[in-house]
């Protein structure tokens, strides 16, 4: 398991709180609708273990990406930038709640629409050349597939057209030169990321995650560096689950729970 239902702390009515990275931060977030989970923890793991810089954690709904960087990099600090005000809600909560102490006096919280542009972005507070890392879970699912009933689930995870470029624009904006990024999408939305890096960030390398062995991928880190011109790499994949086991492996277990991390470094 990625987290559990805990009890504590001031949670409103139709909300949980849930603990990860083994309850060194807990979450706040609604009990139906778009909740946190694997993608998010892969995604934080991305980073370096020795990372100590600023990183901007684009759509961090209720902040779980960012604060399990913060819960893995000691020296890190985060900006959770969100948009939905009951996401907002969620991530003020979260930072509010005594178990996360420590990654709340590392974190920021900032309203604001990833895709604004130019001096409407840095107005909102997403200035240039601010971020040495940037991470996005951005929406990946196509405006023709079946959409959630859930209306805040369905804004989380429906792509209009042209996001994933938006996204990854601001993305380059906000990157120091040679500052990284990385972004998690399912394999169908991979071309279109692709395109989006492309003459913005270089040296790409794809991490394809399993969820067993045998069967094909069903999500895709990738991780890039602002400016580099190096060649696209692909690395071993992740396998979430052994064979014959619901479980997670050992590896998966230790990513998920901010041990190691996702590329080994």
């Amino acid at each position: 398991m990625t987290d559990r239902e805990v009890r504590g702390g001031d949670v409103p009515d139709g909300h949980s709180l849930d603990a990860f990275h083994r309850g060194r931060f807990v979450l706040v977030q609604p009990k139906r609708g778009h909740r946190a989970g694997m993608d998010a923890l892969v995604l934080a793991a991305a980073l370096p273990s020795d990372f100590s810089g600023r990183v901007a954690d684009l759509g961090a709904g209720a902040g779980a990406a960012g604060l399990a960087v913060l819960s893995r990099c000691p020296a890190a600090t985060a900006v959770l930038v969100e948009n939905a005000p009951e996401m907002l809600d969620c991530a003020q909560l979260t930072l509010a709640h005594p178990t996360n102490t420590d990654v709340a006096n590392r974190a920021e919280l900032l309203a604001a629409d990833v895709t604004l542009s130019g001096k409407a972005r840095a107005e909102a507070g997403l200035a240039d050349n601010s971020f040495d890392f940037v991470i996005m879970n951005p929406p990946f699912n196509d405006p023709g597939d079946r959409e959630s009933p859930d209306p805040l689930r369905r804004r989380a995870h429906v792509m209009g057209e042209g996001l994933i470029e938006a996204w990854v624009r601001s993305a380059a904006a906000i990157t120091k030169p040679r500052g990284r990024l990385a972004a998690i999408t399912r394999p169908e939305s991979l071309a279109d990321l692709l395109t989006a890096l492309e003459g913005r960030f270089g040296k790409a390398e794809l991490l394809p995650i399993h969820p067993r062995p045998g069967k094909a991928a069903i999500r895709v880190v990738v991780r890039a560096t602002l400016g580099s011109r190096a060649a696209l790499r692909i690395m071993p994949p992740l396998i979430l689950h052994d064979e014959a086991s619901n479980r997670f492996s050992a590896r998966a277990d230790a990513i998920c729970n901010g041990l190691i991390s996702l590329f080994g470094d």
